[in-house]
């Protein structure tokens, strides 16, 4: 089985197998309310996706068979500092979960899924058509499924 996460609060879990990239299964981020305004990954709940997706589809005690690869993000240009905190917030969450899991990790850069995706140089949405082209069962139909997209082509891509 492998794990697809983009970290965000407006990222994804994607869930597929590990041979046949078949999608199993994918979630949006679940969140919370945070501070302010703003929103958080709530941690609890993702724990729970992760470990009812491992109870489903790697029903065995071992976390061997399954592969989570995390898209590493920093810091962008232009970014303020208090939405770069929040994002950063998210990211911390995601790995502890994982951690707390004792799920082996795989950090990607964008940059390397996107490049054995054949999306560097296009624009944002070309991963959410690249992603319904190999995963038409997936529901992907709305500009904010970007999240769920990413999702499933850093599980496919990510290694």
């Amino acid at each position: 089985m492998r794990i697809g996460i983009d970290p965000g609060v407006a990222g994804a879990i994607a869930v597929i197998k590990e041979y046949s990239f078949e999608m199993l299964e994918v979630f949006d981020m679940p969140v919370m309310p945070g501070t302010g305004k703003r929103h958080q990954v709530n941690g609890a709940e993702l724990a729970k996706i992760l470990r009812e997706a491992k109870a489903i589809h790697a029903p065995v005690k071992s976390n061997e068979n399954i592969q989570v690869y995390l898209e590493r993000v920093s810091a962008m240009p232009g970014q303020g500092v208090s939405s770069m905190f929040s994002f950063g917030c998210s990211y911390g969450i995601v790995l502890g979960v994982l951690a707390a899991l004792q799920y082996s990790v795989t950090l990607v850069t964008p940059q390397s899924w996107k490049k054995r995706a054949g999306l560097i140089g296009k624009e944002k949405d070309a991963a959410r058509t690249t992603a319904q082209l190999l995963y038409p069962a997936a529901d992907l139909g709305r500009k904010k499924d970007i999240g769920r997209a990413d999702a499933l082509l850093i599980a496919r891509f990510g290694g």
